[in-house]
Parts: C-alpha cells; structure tokens; sequence
C-alpha cells in the first residue's frame, strides 16, 4: 500500500508540472495580446505621430520638472526634460543618429549598443513591430506583482542587452520591466513599473512610470498624450552642436 501511494503521488507531481509546463503560452500570443487590450493592431496602425506631455519627480534628490516627448514613424523622436534648478536635458534620434545634451556634459553622439538601445525605444509602435526589432522571445515563467499572476517573457534584441517584460495573466497589461541600460557611465541595472492605463486616440498607455536605476528613482506621470499632430517639418532635427559633432564624424570618415 505504501508503494502504492508512493507511485500515486509520483505521478500526481510529474502530471502538476506538466499542467504547469502546457499552462505557459507562447511569448508571441502574451505580446500579441498586448496589442490587442490596448487597442489592437488597427489602432495603433492609425497613429503617424504622437505628442506625450507630463511631469518627473525625484523625491530623494528633492527635484521636480516637465516632460515633453515628440515620436514619429519609423524611429523619430525628440524629448526635452526640463528640471527645476538643473536645467534643459534632450534627447533624440533622427534618420538612425542617436543623440543627447544635457547642462552638465554638453552634447553627444550615442554609437553601438547605446545607439542600438535608444533606436529601440524610438521605434513608432514599437508593440506591434516587436518581430523586427528582437531576434527571439520566449516566456520563462510567472511571478507574483501587487496580488496578481503575471508571466515573464525574455526579449533578447538583435544588438544589446535582453528585457525581461512582465504581462497580467488576467489582463494581458505590460507591469513591470527589467533589464541592463547602457550608458556613458556603464552598464546600470534598470527597471521599471507601470500602471494606471489610459486611452489616447484609441490606444491604452500607461500613465504613471516609475524608474529605478543606480540607488535612484524618478516617477514619471503622462499627463497627456495627442495623435496625428501637425509637427513642424524640423521638430526631429538635432541642435547646432550636435550636428557639428555629426559633421566631425564626417570628416574623420
């Protein structure tokens, strides 16, 4: 009777974890879901361009400050970072050149696996063109955020560094993602946590971001989120200073 309850409950673990192993869908279908309970494919296809305002605080450094971010297809974007008491901060990338200038280090050219990052966070519609910009996906498990089930997926990009991205089982919304950033300053573990969804122009977008990187914290609120706007022809040029740092590279060619 013993072995006989020993090969039952043998057998009850090997058929729990196959359940557990049939249960993990594809990273395709979770990404592809995403798309869906934000808007679906139709709605974010309408979007040529988008202009997000809101507002960042760092409340251990004591400072507060504006957000304005402009992004267009395929890969354009400009943001200005406004801080109180620090100054103006941009950041850009323009026809595949990735750049930034900030009160402290001037301007700058981003090259390699920097380059490569800021061009994936340019790319327009980047949820439903995420079969181009990563080379695999794959779900690699659950994990418990805030009370509700959600499962991992590991995206591994065709240049840089892989993002983990963390999906609600019951809602299907991204809620938390991790990876490391590169920067001029090194390799820095990041990660993110995302919530209170909203729609602009037919597309649901989280509204409140919070950042954790290097023992630092900024908690970024989207006020605002307009569709199809009429940019000015020039808003995705780099400044004077960067485009004389481009014309440098040139001429080195």
């Amino acid at each position: 009777m013993t072995r006989r309850y020993l090969v039952l409950a043998v057998m009850g673990c090997a058929a729990f974890a196959l359940g557990q192993d049939e249960a993990l869908p594809k990273a395709a279908a979770i990404l592809d879901r995403y798309v869906e309970v934000t808007g679906g494919r139709a709605a974010y296809e309408k979007r040529k361009n988008t202009v997000e305002t809101g507002t960042l605080e760092m409340s251990a450094q004591g400072l507060k400050g504006t957000l304005t971010r402009y992004t267009a297809e395929p890969a354009e974007e400009y943001s200005i970072i406004e801080i109180d008491g620090v100054g103006k901060i941009e950041e850009g990338m323009h026809n595949g050149v990735a750049w930034d200038r900030n009160p402290m280090l001037g301007p700058r050219i981003k090259s390699g696996a920097e380059r490569a990052q800021a061009l994936r966070g340019a790319t327009f519609n980047e949820s439903i063109r995420w079969r181009e910009i990563y080379s695999s996906a794959e779900t690699t498990g659950t994990e418990t955020i805030d009370g509700e089930l959600c499962y991992k997926v590991l995206l591994t990009p065709k240049e840089g560094n892989p993002v983990t991205t963390y999906f609600q089982k019951k809602s299907g919304l991204a809620v938390k993602s991790s990876t490391t950033a590169v920067s001029q300053m090194g390799d820095i573990p990041m990660e993110g946590i995302s919530g209170d969804y909203k729609t602009f122009g037919g597309v649901s977008i989280p509204t409140k971001v919070t950042q954790k990187f290097g023992g630092q914290e900024i908690r970024i609120t989207v006020k605002d989120m307009k569709i199809n706007q009429d940019l000015p022809a020039d808003r995705f040029e780099p400044p004077a200073e960067v485009k004389a740092l481009m014309n440098k590279a040139a001429d080195k060619k």
